[in-house]
């Protein structure tokens, strides 16, 4: 995605999944942030900056989308599954913005927040059941002040609920009582997605970056699929022959087979097969082939963790490399998208991240943004975790500070997030 749309310069983007009962991500919630409160970005030109991340030819026809909801769902074939609607849904802060996007009337391609004031005002009853009619999922946020009429209602495929504002409890409603299904938003950890679950929510929107990191535990190292990525990952660091390397292989055949189909896979784009490991070296080079060792670490990983976090390593990663291009410096980028993946790998592998760096000799630069929070990659990976939060004052804080515009900062985010649904 080499193209910047204007309308990038005019806005701050955040990012963050949509998880739904059984782990997997089922969308992505997109924040906008328009550059003043009153400011009106063009809709049609951010749907088309959209556009190549978010597929208008992959969003459901207008009669599916206008269909009565159904229970979030990961459709069978894809890596980021819809709410049973669309990959993507918009939140947009302002409202003169949000009512310019209404107007739009976007279609099927995304899912809309909708907050409860707007859902609630006679005014805009009518601009709401245009955007049913034109197939685009709507999600009312909030809990609005008074009822609804049903076919204000109707509009409206789920419901988004605060943590703080959650008034449920975990036991059924009595029999015959009709609610809105719940997207329960503001989750920080492990727990609150737990609760919200028990409570009958579809799906939550958020990070569990908030659980406790992992503690040594006495364990012997870790499992033994991903203790062979590692030894592979330090041989490269280490420069050792590939003849080394491939012994490696040779110890675990079903991670030799893994890699390999791995790398001749269509998505991979090799035009040659690649038969063995030093093949992949002397074709791909070290960088190259650090990276696809890193993805399968993460994917290694996918077992132990839920989805969300393995999203969250593959976006961090590739976005920090996106923005380490600003930088044109091969070696930089590629590091920083080392630096991305492994500032999640405790999470992922329920390790402490200082016994996981004591076994693989990381780039310093690395490892002084990962231990020390100090470098020359620091301040981008607070970005990407601003970002991730949403935390709009501290994205244009951390984009003035390494003099990044916001259109390449949003270019940056978009392309990430393009690549990163391709690989997982």
């Amino acid at each position: 995605m080499s193209e910047t749309h204007p309308v990038l310069g005019q806005l701050a983007l955040g990012y963050c999944p949509m998880v739904g009962r059984d782990g997997t991500v089922v969308a992505t919630r997109l924040s906008v942030f328009p550059a003043a409160p009153d400011a009106v970005p063009d809709p049609k030109a951010l749907l088309d900056a959209l556009q190549p991340v978010w597929p208008a030819d992959q969003a459901p026809s207008a009669a599916a989308a206008a269909a009565p909801p159904r229970p979030l769902e990961r459709p069978s074939g894809t890596r980021e599954g819809t709410v049973g609607r669309a990959p993507v849904v918009l939140n947009i802060a302002g409202e003169a913005a949000l009512e310019a996007m209404m107007r739009a009337a976007p279609g099927p391609q995304v899912m809309l927040e909708i907050p409860a004031f707007m859902a609630t005002d006679p005014a805009r009853q009518d601009t709401l059941r245009a955007l049913r009619d034109a197939g685009t999922p709507l999600l009312i946020k909030g809990r609005p002040l008074q009822t609804l009429t049903p076919e204000v209602l109707a509009c409206f495929s789920h419901s988004i609920v605060d943590v703080e504002d959650e008034r449920r409890t975990e036991t059924p409603p009595p029999a015959g009582v009709r609610q809105v299904t719940t997207v329960q938003s503001g989750v920080r950890t492990s727990a609150d997605a737990d609760r919200a679950f028990r409570r009958g929510a579809v799906a939550v929107l958020g990070w569990t970056l908030d659980d406790p990191l992992p503690a040594p535990s006495g364990r012997q190292g870790v499992p033994p699929d991903v203790s062979a990525v590692l030894d592979l990952i330090a041989g490269l660091e280490r420069g050792e022959p590939p003849a080394r390397l491939e012994g490696v292989l040779r110890r675990d055949p079903t991670l030799a087979y893994r890699l390999l189909r791995y790398l001749n896979s269509p998505a991979f784009g090799l035009s040659a097969e690649i038969t063995s490991f030093g093949q992949a070296l002397m074709m791909l080079g070290e960088q190259r082939l650090k990276r696809w060792l890193l993805l399968m670490l993460v994917n290694s990983a996918r077992d132990r963790r839920d989805g969300a976090m393995t999203y969250a390593a593959v976006r961090r990663g590739v976005l920090m490399e996106e923005l380490g291009r600003a930088l044109d410096d091969e070696d930089a980028s590629g590091e920083m998208f080392v630096c991305g993946v492994f500032s999640l790998l405790d999470r992922l592998l329920l390790q402490p991240l200082e016994a996981l760096l004591a076994g693989v000799p990381v780039p310093e630069r690395v490892r002084l943004a990962l231990e020390g929070e100090t470098g020359p990659y620091h301040a981008y990976l607070e970005l990407v975790r601003a970002i991730e939060n949403g935390a709009v004052f501290d994205i244009r804080e951390g984009t003035e500070r390494l003099l990044l515009s916001p259109a390449e900062v949003n270019r940056a985010l978009l392309a990430a997030l393009a690549a990163a649904r391709q690989i997982g």
